[in-house]
């Protein structure tokens, strides 16, 4: 999987340089988020712009590492997601779940 991942202010942005997260790919997702919050990145946030389609598997990765950002008192926070994509969000009522924003200024804005 294409990620690519920088810095700013504290939190780790994890970029997915992919169409589609699905089960083909969302293993190596998963992994490196998980790799990430133990490495001690507790704030992260999975920029999405170029996603197109995400199956229950791309959901799932994203969530595994949302609950394990959680459990170490953590954020993982979602930005520039495609509408496609917050459709899913929303069927699966995952919109709920995750902090979902239009772009990472907005996320350090709401930490403000």
């Amino acid at each position: 999987m294409n990620l690519t991942q920088h810095e700013i202010k504290g939190y780790c942005i994890v970029q997915i340089n992919e169409e589609r997260v699905d089960a083909h790919n969302s293993g190596e997702l998963k992994e490196r988020i998980l790799d990430l919050i133990e490495q001690g990145n507790l704030n992260i946030i999975v920029q999405l712009d170029q996603v197109k389609f995400v199956d229950s598997s791309g959901l799932g990765a994203l969530l595994a590492g949302y609950k394990q950002a959680s459990a170490k008192a953590g954020k993982l926070a979602l930005a520039n997601m495609q509408q496609q994509v917050l459709s899913m969000f929303e069927l699966t009522r995952l919109n709920r779940v995750f902090e979902i924003y239009n772009d990472v200024d907005e996320v350090f804005a709401a930490e403000s």
